[in-house]
């Protein structure tokens, strides 16, 4: 996390960058009291955030075969033909 300090109007402000990217502006009056760590670091696990929705971690080996891939697109593709056949007006 990075810090930077910046003089305004309002008096000194403080800009945090957290981890993941975002821009705060802390007023330094304002300022909430510090939790305390805890014991053991935390450890997330990108696969199971919370907004990704089908993304799994397999083990070494398990991973999904390249012709399940080629056979979504196959299907999807004949899908989308079929009901665009039915559009009347397409030549």
């Amino acid at each position: 996390m990075t810090t930077q300090h910046t003089n305004g109007k309002a008096g000194s402000a403080k800009i945090v960058t957290t981890n993941t990217g975002r821009i705060l502006r802390v007023d330094p009056n304002e300022a909430a009291p510090v939790a305390p760590a805890p014991a053991h670091p935390v450890v997330i696990d990108p696969a199971r955030r919370t907004d990704v929705l089908f993304r799994v971690r397999r083990d070494e080996g398990h991973e999904i075969s390249a012709w399940w891939m080629i056979g979504a697109f196959v299907v999807t593709s004949g899908l989308v033909i079929l009901l665009l056949s039915g559009v009347p007006g397409i030549a």
